[in-house]
């Protein structure tokens, strides 16, 4: 089963927008030779987006309690370079009651934050432990992850978004990805969707 994106679908619809209107223009839609088809995802798909989703979520929570936690301190003059790998010094000073230079109710709302961005990385670590255990499992994440540049989390993710993403066929080129990166070149350049050939290609880590 093949899905039109409603966006393609979009400029063939009348005036009067109805259940009508939208029956013709699908119907007109459809019949179009460059028109670009999306593949209807799995559950399993599905569920595997839901964690990336999931952890993309958690992941910008924590950066923003990263940074509230760095502007609070910034204003008591306690200064700390970007990156949550610097963080680790500001949670020392927080949880540090013998420096004076943090005011009782500061620290006392930015103990609370600090707790929070702690309950974050626990969640995300388990979440990434499930997406690793998945992708283990994938042959196709696993051959993505041959690509120079992606990792088990990138690989997973593009292999629950993409709906063929498989292993390169017997002498296919000598280099990971190629082909695969090769093909969805063309598609774009082909039907139009996924933007520019050039874009296509930019995407592609390894070609």
């Amino acid at each position: 089963m093949l899905l039109m994106p409603p966006q393609y679908v979009k400029p063939y619809v009348k005036r009067n927008k109805n259940d009508a209107a939208d029956a013709e223009a699908i119907c007109e839609a459809v019949g179009r030779p460059n028109m670009g088809f999306v593949p209807v995802k799995t559950i399993e798909q599905q569920s595997v987006l839901a964690l990336h989703r999931s952890r993309d979520l958690l992941v910008r929570q924590r950066t923003a309690l990263a940074n509230a936690i760095r502007a609070h301190l910034a204003e008591f003059g306690i200064i700390e370079a970007q990156g949550l790998h610097k963080l680790e010094r500001l949670t020392q000073i927080v949880q540090d009651e013998t420096d004076n230079r943090v005011p009782a109710e500061a620290r006392n709302a930015l103990t609370a934050l600090v707790a929070l961005v702690d309950e974050l990385n626990t969640r995300i670590d388990a979440i990434e432990k499930q997406i690793r255990t998945w992708h283990t499992a994938s042959k196709a994440s696993r051959w993505l992850a041959t690509i120079p540049g992606i990792g088990p989390i990138i690989a997973s993710s593009l292999t629950a978004t993409v709906a063929d993403a498989l292993p390169l066929p017997t002498g296919g080129p000598s280099r990971p990805g190629l082909a695969w990166c090769r093909g969805r070149t063309r598609a774009a350049a082909r039907t139009g969707s996924g933007g520019s050939a050039s874009r296509a290609t930019a995407n592609c880590v390894g070609s």
